[in-house]
């Protein structure tokens, strides 16, 4: 007698894990489309497909950036910002922010050494507000779906960001307030990136190690830009479908204060990420959104994302990130004011 057993349970497989990315949900949302409303589909995949090709040179030319900056170790340029006074390590920690080739995990373990070592507040709490608003794949990102106008004023509003909170705490440092900022809480890093040197190394390809980080990082990042920005896209078709223009012209539309503060406010829950964020705010902008109302969103919204808060409160006192959330949530409607009237 041949006894037949069922073959044995396996955890989670491919299907699973699969329907839980981006490329699921968009799937999802044009199935939705093709089965509720299916004389919109070919306009909704068109437009998707449209945005996302007049977007794939800027996504490939910064995927190919990013890869160089983590091949070579560009990060310890970074480092020299908070090397001097405080003044100046204020300056070249908000520039840097926007510079900083650094993943998400990367960030928490390079601040906490730098505070342990004794780095001022400031000059960190300028580096932590500007970096998570710009770097050069979201730069060109941004420019591909807003313009370079948009891009540039981001970039902008990142180091004034940066400077903003960063001379709000050096004042607030000077009366007493803000010591011992650090939690008690160890922190570690991913292991993500190059060998660790003290100066870049421009010519990574010569080291076979470098090499294969380039090749990693590529492939790492074009599949995570390219899988979000497939999303992005084809919710932005969905907002310019059926979203009515008046609605949204209602909640961020018009001039003034108010309609800034809103998006402001609305941005900072709701927000996704950098790459996600600029094709939404596209069509919202097709739809009666104000040019500083899609600022304030944006900054917000970076300031706010998931990576950033967390290496705040993984590091700093509560008194500390409730800081860094007000000084996000208030340069951000300055922003968003300023470059509204331009």
């Amino acid at each position: 007698m041949v006894e037949i057993t069922s073959p044995p349970r396996r955890g989670p497989g491919r299907l699973t894990t699969w329907l839980k990315t981006p490329w699921a949900v968009a799937a999802g949302l044009i199935g939705a489309v093709a089965l509720l409303d299916p004389a919109q589909l070919v306009a909704v995949v068109r437009f998707a497909t449209a945005a996302l090709a007049g977007t794939a040179p800027y996504i490939l030319f910064a995927v190919l950036l990013l890869a160089w900056l983590k091949a070579t170790g560009a990060e310890v340029l970074v480092a020299r910002a908070f090397e001097g006074r405080e003044t100046r390590m204020i300056l070249l920690a908000a520039l840097f922010g926007g510079l900083a080739p650094f993943c998400s995990c990367e960030v928490i373990p390079f601040i906490a050494g730098l505070l342990a070592l004794g780095a001022p507040l400031s000059a960190v709490m300028a580096f932590w507000l500007s970096s998570p608003l710009i770097d050069p794949p979201t730069l060109l990102i941004t420019a591909g779906a807003l313009g370079w106008p948009f891009a540039i004023g981001k970039a902008v509003a990142a180091v004034g960001l940066g400077l903003f909170g960063g001379f709000v705490v050096r004042a607030l440092s000077a009366g007493g307030a803000l010591s011992d900022p650090l939690r008690n809480a160890k922190t570690r890093g991913c292991g993500c990136g190059a060998p660790k040197t003290t100066a870049p190394r421009w010519r990574f390809w010569t080291e076979p190690e470098r090499t294969r980080v380039f090749r990693a990082e590529f492939l790492g990042n074009g599949v995570f830009l390219l899988k979000w920005m497939t999303l992005a896209y084809v919710i932005e078709a969905l907002l310019v479908t059926y979203v009515p223009a008046q609605v949204i012209a209602g909640l961020v539309g018009g001039e003034g204060v108010v309609p800034i503060a809103t998006a402001a406010l609305v941005g900072m829950p709701a927000y996704l990420n950098s790459y996600v964020a600029p094709p939404l705010l596209a069509g919202l902008m097709e739809q009666g959104m104000t040019a500083g109302a899609a600022m304030a969103f944006m900054v917000a919204g970076a300031v706010s994302s998931i990576p950033a808060m967390a290496a705040v409160w993984s590091l700093v006192r509560p008194s500390v990130f409730a800081l860094y959330l007000g000084l996000g949530l208030t340069g951000a409607v300055i922003a968003g004011l300023v470059f509204q009237m331009l």
